[in-house]
């Protein structure tokens, strides 16, 4: 009992002496929350993430849906919460290092709402010059008056025998 007090005491002290995160910029407009959204999950091997950071994105019923072919060829999803994907994911991701950066955006807006297409390419480190995969975010955003908001994030990777369109793709020239 007198453990479970002073790990109670010493949290609520850490509570009062850290000030909560200020996340707000991260929501004022579309480039920032795409911004903040592939900043949180990027890093370096071993390099701590701000998972609140990342959570405070998404609406409280936010899908996260990977979508894959199994060995068969039929293509799968699964549906996480976001707070699911950083339990599933984020340990990976911050042991292995990870870094996704959005290469081209596709952009269709309406009033409040707002869908992209992001073209990613995934690397281990900031340093490398080859992503080892690449594929596009189908994120849709809601716009609550306040802030934006996402709402889900349904993503595929490119295979050899589904490459990516062109149109999706940055123009070179």
């Amino acid at each position: 009992m007198r453990k479970v007090c002073c790990m109670l005491a010493a949290f609520m002290l850490v509570t009062l002496v850290l000030p909560a995160q200020d996340y707000s910029k991260d929501v004022k407009d579309l480039d920032s929350i795409i911004e903040a959204l592939y900043g949180s999950i990027s890093g370096e091997k071993d390099e701590a993430r701000d998972w609140n950071r990342f959570t405070n994105l998404f609406i409280p019923e936010a899908q996260l849906i990977p979508s894959s072919k199994n060995a068969e060829g039929v293509t799968g999803y699964r549906i996480l919460a976001p707070q699911v994907y950083v339990d599933n994911f984020g340990k990976r991701l911050e042991k292995d290092g990870f870094y996704e950066k959005e290469i081209h955006r596709v952009t269709e807006q309406y009033g409040s709402l707002c869908h992209m297409f992001s073209t990613y390419e995934s690397y281990r480190s900031a340093a490398d010059t080859e992503p080892f995969v690449r594929g596009i975010n189908s994120i849709q955003l809601m716009h609550d008056g306040e802030r934006w908001w996402i709402v889900s994030i349904y993503w595929l990777g490119e295979k050899e025998d589904n490459p990516l369109p062109e149109k999706y793709l940055p123009n070179e020239g």
